[in-house]
């Protein structure tokens, strides 16, 4: 018999959910900096994803040599381990998710043997096994939308590549996408007589180059449906420049900071509400002022 709970009493709250275990299934060289992991198995059989273009998942890269409990779970790992064996999770965009056959395709950016994520993805082979929450996400293009504008960095540019698609034949899409060279463009499925305009950065700073793009983009009439995302700093610019300079409306954007230059995620993490509170506080002097 399952007891259950008195009166006026509630169940503990589950703070983490149960994770996804995936499975590589294959891997694949898109670019010289881009791996494509295709994953599978029975571990995704409650995953589902579909509803948006940005949807993400948290990858949990466990401690070499740590004894997890199993079935894992993370809120008994948090509560029994040292915050050094707790495992540490990474941000990655759903690049595809195919419900028939089960398949979740992630695009990872790799620079040599910095980062962990990259370099696991580098170094995968079939059968190698990652746990994953998720999938999260909040953005898919406007059908109602006028026009677009999509703006974003390497990290941005699965979703970017997912979201495509999703516009209408005929709407005036602004698509840019920053990369280090021409060696890193892809071919995207993208609606016909939309062109994706490659930033080759070069030397240049991250971002620099969005910035000049969008700042020098007239604006079109009507209502537009705008996602810009990736290197935070370079979000800030065009936050400003979108909200406060031309004055669009914020329900009209999806905008924010994957990453940070000169941190890794935990510790841009730790500080990016304060960093996205900061931000919105300045905006909101600047158009009041």
């Amino acid at each position: 018999m399952v007891e259950r709970p008195g009166v006026g009493e509630r169940p503990a709250a589950r703070r983490f959910p149960t994770p996804h275990r995936a499975m590589v299934l294959r891997t694949e060289r898109l670019t010289p900096h881009m791996v494509r992991v295709v994953f599978g198995g029975p571990g995704l059989d409650r995953f589902t994803a579909g509803d948006f273009t940005d949807h993400y998942v948290k990858l949990l890269f466990l401690t070499p040599g740590v004894t997890y409990p199993e079935p894992f779970d993370l809120q008994v790992v948090r509560e029994q381990l040292p915050r050094d064996q707790w495992p540490r999770a990474r941000t990655y965009t759903v690049r595809a998710w195919d419900p028939r056959s089960r398949k979740l395709t992630i695009d990872f950016v790799v620079h040599g043997q910095k980062g962990l994520a990259g370099t696991w993805a580098a170094t995968a082979t079939p059968g190698a096994e990652i746990l994953l929450n998720g999938p999260g996400g909040a953005y898919t293009p406007s059908t109602d939308a006028d026009w677009h504008l999509l703006a974003g960095d390497e990290s941005t540019l699965p979703a970017i590549a997912a979201s495509l698609p999703r516009i209408p034949v005929g709407v005036p899409v602004h698509a840019f996408v920053e990369i280090a060279g021409p060696q890193e463009e892809q071919d995207l499925d993208a609606p016909d007589g939309v062109e994706v305009q490659w930033l080759h950065r070069g030397d240049r700073p991250v971002g620099a180059l969005l910035v000049e793009a969008v700042t020098a983009l007239e604006i079109p009439t009507g209502t537009g449906h705008i996602f810009v995302h990736g290197e935070a700093g370079m979000v800030k610019t065009l936050r400003r420049l979108l909200r406060v300079e031309r004055g669009l409306p914020m329900e009209s954007l999806s905008i924010s900071g994957y990453w940070r230059a000169g941190h890794d995620e935990d510790g841009w993490q730790a500080g990016k509400q304060t960093w996205n509170s900061q931000v919105e506080a300045e905006e909101q002097q600047a158009l009041t002022s």
